[in-house]
């Protein structure tokens, strides 16, 4: 796979020295992925992934791709984090999280699923199985891609 000058910064995130500078390099090109997300290899940022945000608790898959807008974050906001019973997300092996998709979780752990696909403008509040196709605001199970399950 070619990395892309985007996705590039992606990785130079973990180097000490020029990590931070990547950091905010990112943040200056319109996406927020803290330097304490780790990232799988074969991670695609598409289309520089201007609007995406991603909470420093979150973790990410190898081969998982991410359209502009995309937010993971806590759905319970309005409370302090001293209070928030939110523990991460974990993006999964393969996915694809369409553009403007939020992913929001509440309390504990919230998975996307291995090759799940999170729709465009879906706003995903629960955790997924593998291999789905979720939609809607909130997001519901939709279908599934079982034909590239049996390639993987």
């Amino acid at each position: 796979m070619k990395l892309d000058f985007y996705t590039a910064l992606v990785y130079a995130r973990r180097w000490p020295v020029v990590g931070k500078l990547a950091y905010f390099s990112l943040k200056l090109l319109g996406a927020e992925i803290p330097r304490s997300v780790p990232v799988g290899s074969d991670f695609e940022l598409a289309h520089g992934g201007f609007g995406v945000v991603i909470h420093s608790r979150s973790a990410i898959g190898s081969r998982v791709k991410v359209y502009p807008g995309v937010t993971l974050g806590r759905a319970d906001i309005y409370r302090p984090m001293s209070e928030s019973k939110f523990e991460g997300i974990v993006i999964e092996d393969d996915a694809i999280l369409c553009p403007g998709a939020k992913i929001l979780c509440k309390e504990g752990v919230l998975r996307v699923g291995r090759g799940t696909v999170v729709g465009a403008n879906a706003v995903l509040l629960q955790s997924t199985g593998e291999w789905e196709i979720w939609a809607g605001a909130p997001a519901k199970c939709v279908g599934g891609r079982e034909e590239y399950q049996v390639n993987k």
